[in-house]
């Protein structure tokens, strides 16, 4: 398998688009999944999103209960009420840290590597890191999101993404 660049900038147009959706789950697909876990690793982050490494397609990586799960076509269904203010940094954002205010809980929609439809239930960390991804997914940055002040008393530690 291969470590893939990471694209960085703000204002990298591949980063802004939405992405299309995947038709369905290829060789090529299993492949890029296959390479993007391992350039993920290789970043130390908590997730990868394919426009990240240069591909306008829906799929992403995210951090769910400690392993890296794929997912083809993610969508939130739905999303708590409750909110949390917690900082965030992104790979194809060196050096930037923002408050961003997530949703404590979503329901997500999305295909896996075998073709088959799932349905999961997130909390916390996996929530936000998912929320995150999906944002790439969209075109949208950290830095699209409003400046937040964080209460570093009710924070109970900060997210790396």
């Amino acid at each position: 398998m291969a470590v893939l660049p990471i694209i960085t900038g703000q204002d990298n147009p591949v980063l802004r688009k939405k992405n299309a959706a995947v038709p369905f789950v290829s060789k090529e697909i299993k492949k890029l999944i296959k390479d993007m876990e391992d350039t993920v690793n290789a970043a130390d982050g908590a997730g990868l999103a394919a426009p990240q490494i240069n591909q306008s397609i829906r799929l992403c990586l995210a951090l769910i209960s400690g392993q890296i799960v794929p997912l083809i076509n993610p969508e939130i269904m739905w999303r708590s009420v409750e909110k949390e203010i917690l900082e965030e940094g992104c790979l194809s954002l060196p050096k930037i840290w923002r408050n961003i205010e997530r949703h404590l809980g979503i329901i997500i929609q999305y295909t896996d590597v075998k073709g088959q439809p799932q349905e999961r239930k997130l909390t916390g960390f996996d929530a936000r890191a998912v929320q995150h991804e999906l944002d790439h997914l969209d075109g949208v940055l950290i830095v699209d999101y409003p400046e937040l002040k964080i209460n570093k008393e009710e924070s109970k530690e900060n997210s790396v993404l």
